[in-house]
Order: C-alpha cells, then structure tokens, then sequence
C-alpha cells in the first residue's frame, strides 16, 4: 500500500474526529484548550524569535591565568 494513501485524512474522517472530541470533552472545554493551545504556540514563537535576535558571545580568553 501507499503510505500516503494511509495517511490521507478526507473531510468525513476529520468531521468523525471532531463530533468525538466534542463528546469527550464538550462544547465549553474546546475554546478552552484552543485557547491554551494559542498562547503556548505565541511563548514558542517569542522564544524562537528572541534566541534569533541575541548575538553569540564570544569566548573570552584567559591568557592572564597560568596553568600549573
């Protein structure tokens, strides 16, 4: 079989999976987690943003201290 054929979704699949998380979790927990979702998905973002802007440091030598 074709993998991809596996695991293409079509719109009923997605329509089953959803009427069952809305029976598991109901109408007033999905905004929810949605929302949960979202802000966890910005605070990624952010990071990943600042960790992009910081300029590496470099390596500071230590040529005044002697080995012994």
């Amino acid at each position: 079989m074709d993998t991809l054929t596996i695991l293409a979704l079509s719109w009923q699949h997605l329509l089953i999976v959803g009427i069952i998380i809305l029976v598991f979790f109901g109408g007033r927990k999905i905004p929810e987690m949605m929302r949960g979702l979202g802000s966890g998905i910005k605070e990624f973002k952010d990071a990943v943003k600042e960790d992009e802007t910081k300029t590496p440091e470099e390596p500071k030598s230590n040529s005044s201290s002697t080995t012994p």
